[in-house]
């Protein structure tokens, strides 16, 4: 598979706004603090993000799928902690 100029910015794109959340994701992980974090929030960006997954297999646009996968997985395991551990704070 050959990778255009434009599938190499979208991989740096999607690198960039996937390493964004391992902050969140260690500081909820380490410290189950979810006190700040909106159980509506997170479950909307991770419907959305899982949308974006599904619209990137379908064009077969592999940076937007892959980046999306990882975000999802990453937003998935703070949503996971907040359900779990957050009940009754949900903003």
């Amino acid at each position: 598979m050959h990778w255009t100029g434009i599938d190499l910015l979208g991989f740096a794109a999607g690198v960039l706004t996937t390493i964004a959340f391992l902050p969140q994701v260690w500081h909820s992980w380490s410290t189950r603090d979810l006190s700040g974090i909106s159980l509506r929030m997170y479950s909307l960006f991770s419907l959305g993000t899982l949308l974006w997954l599904i619209y990137g297999i379908c064009v077969a646009s592999w940076p937007i799928a892959m980046a999306n996968g990882f975000t999802l997985l990453l937003a998935s395991i703070v949503l996971a902690l907040k359900i779990t551990a957050g009940r009754g704070s949900a903003a």
